[in-house]
């Protein structure tokens, strides 16, 4: 498993509000916008924005980073050699598969891998 890139999760109430100051910044459009649960996602940039209420954004603000990789099937062995625990998936999502994880030190990351485009 290779990390591909590493986006910065953003928790906004509004993605509407949200993105055309990153559209600016990033003199990019957005890649990918959809809903997903409670939530909606949007990537632009080196960034994913979560957007919703309190309330739908808290089972997801723990996760501090998106890390695209090549193949998530690679998840255990990452996890054999340094620890780790899977704290949800590998799960089916829109724009492929994902994986929460808790490495050691405590930081959370979710692991995509992009088998479709929503």
């Amino acid at each position: 498993m290779k990390a591909l890139t590493t986006l910065a999760r953003l928790y906004v109430d509004d993605l509407d509000h949200a993105l055309p100051a990153l559209r600016e910044l990033t003199g990019q459009e957005c890649r990918n916008r959809f809903p997903y649960g409670d939530v909606e996602v949007a990537a632009i940039g080196g960034f994913l924005l979560v957007a919703g209420t309190d309330e739908a954004l808290a089972p997801y603000r723990d996760v501090q980073a998106a890390v695209l990789v090549d193949d998530l099937d690679g998840l255990p062995a990452l996890l054999a050699a340094h620890g780790g625990e899977v704290l949800s998936g590998p799960n089916r999502v829109p724009t492929g598969r994902n994986a929460i994880v808790r490495h050691p030190g405590g930081v959370v990351f979710e692991y995509i891998e992009h088998t479709a485009r929503p």
